[in-house]
């Protein structure tokens, strides 16, 4: 009895050795100075960051212009928000889609078609605002948002294919920023463009979508694929075991990123339009530059989180509930300062600030949680419910303005007090995550 328990745990044992050893020698890779520190891996990281960049671009860019295109079209102002909703709903419905196949074809044979046919039905887009045809313009937003599927989020799930340990979370906190800071310049750069004809953002979007297909050609190898595609059963039983095992965790995963896109999406477009009204009269490019102050808090602590987190299990548990805890509170704050201009910027950038702490830490255990050939649904699935949260941000925020100010963050803050506490009780990631 006691010879069969231990030959039980030297095989338990020895099991584990490819683990450590694979760990070991991300690790080491890593700290290679010609890989982590050369020029070529920080052109790998940039080329990568281009695509979530201009997945924002398309969509915000536009924002600006929307008042533009109902005085020329003679269109409503519901016919001007499905622009941007059937976009985003084009998207979220096809993310899931485009996430299998590249799974099983490969990230690249997905994300180069996609910025090509992004970029081609912008052009489209241009052409039907130049011909005075909403029908035209419709139709190539919805083409847009099928073909932006195909994009940042397949690029999340190549950084998880491409790097490993502190070099894959240091990625996916620029693809982070990159996606914050695409929101940041987006108003201004359309408000810049509008300046020229209203219709110029159509038109200067193929050229960002062109950049990013020059660099993910020739500046994204990926590695090559070691398995054989899965068959649909196969794979289908493959995502409900990963659920079976991981959805507790996952699924408040899934929640906490989208809520935090729904939050912070909202309480823009919130502020947007108290910026407009008296006594602030603040509109067109000023009104870019100060909605921009809380995305830049975002964007800064989004890069710097994902430098300094390393896989460190314990330290990214720290981060999230910080992160939320300053969202709980400063929403919570709002409630009686939201009158007085500059309080409220400040408390609206902490409660970014702690959005830019809460994603990477989320999309590290994501990406590291699911086999390479399962990791394109994966992250996929949570790419699409941040869609939605993005999406259905405006129009409850938009609604909850007409009830009351306070009830607005009187919810924000209480749904950020839920996440909280289910990111503190059901997310308790290893002490190195892998």
């Amino acid at each position: 009895m006691e010879k069969t328990k231990t030959r039980r745990l030297a095989i338990s044992f020895q099991s584990d050795i490819p683990d450590t050893e694979q760990e070991t020698n991300a690790e080491a890779k890593d700290k290679q100075p010609d890989e982590s520190g050369s020029k070529g891996r920080l052109l790998e990281f940039l080329a990568i960051a281009t695509v979530p960049m201009v997945l924002v671009l398309g969509n915000s860019m536009l924002v600006p212009i929307l008042p533009d295109m109902q005085e020329i079209l003679g269109i409503s102002k519901f016919q001007s928000s499905l622009v941007i909703t059937l976009f985003s709903f084009a998207a979220g419905l096809f993310i899931p889609v485009l996430g299998y196949l590249s799974d099983r074809f490969g990230r690249k044979a997905i994300i180069i078609p996609s910025l090509i046919v992004y970029g081609a039905a912008g052009i489209l887009a241009g052409f039907g605002a130049v011909w005075k045809s909403y029908t035209i313009i419709i139709a190539a937003r919805a083409i847009q948002g099928l073909a932006a599927a195909g994009t940042a989020p397949i690029a999340m799930a190549l950084v998880g294919d491409m790097y490993k340990g502190a070099t894959e979370s240091k990625a996916l906190g620029l693809t982070e920023a990159s996606n914050g800071a695409g929101k940041v310049i987006s108003p201004i750069l359309g408000s810049l463009l509008a300046l020229i004809v209203w219709y110029a953002a159509f038109f200067a979007f193929p050229l960002f979508c062109a950049l990013s297909l020059v660099a993910m050609i020739f500046l994204i190898k990926e590695p090559k694929r070691e398995k054989q595609p899965q068959k649909l059963k196969e794979y289908i039983e493959g995502i409900k075991s990963t659920f079976k095992q991981k959805g507790r965790w996952l699924i408040t995963s899934f929640f906490a990123g989208s809520l935090g896109l729904f939050i912070l999406f909202g309480v823009l477009f919130y502020l947007s339009n108290v910026l407009e009204k008296d006594p602030y009269n603040i509109d067109g490019v000023k009104k870019g530059l100060v909605l921009a102050i809380p995305l830049l808090g975002m964007v800064t602590t989004s890069y710097i989180t994902g430098s300094v987190i390393k896989k460190n299990g314990i330290l990214m548990r720290w981060l999230m509930n910080i992160g939320l805890i300053l969202m709980t509170v400063s929403l919570g704050a709002s409630i009686f300062f939201f009158k007085n201009l500059y309080l409220f910027i400040g408390l609206l950038t902490v409660s970014s600030i702690g959005t830019g702490l809460l994603l990477p830490c989320l999309n590290t255990m994501i990406t590291g949680s699911v086999t390479k050939e399962e990791r394109g649904m994966i992250t996929s699935l949570y790419s699409s419910l941040r869609f939605l949260g993005v999406a259905a941000g405006p129009p409850l925020f938009g609604w909850m303005m007409g009830v009351s100010d306070r009830i607005v963050f009187i919810s924000v803050s209480a749904l950020s007090l839920l996440a909280l506490g289910l990111v503190f009780f059901m997310i308790k990631p290893d002490k190195q995550v892998n």
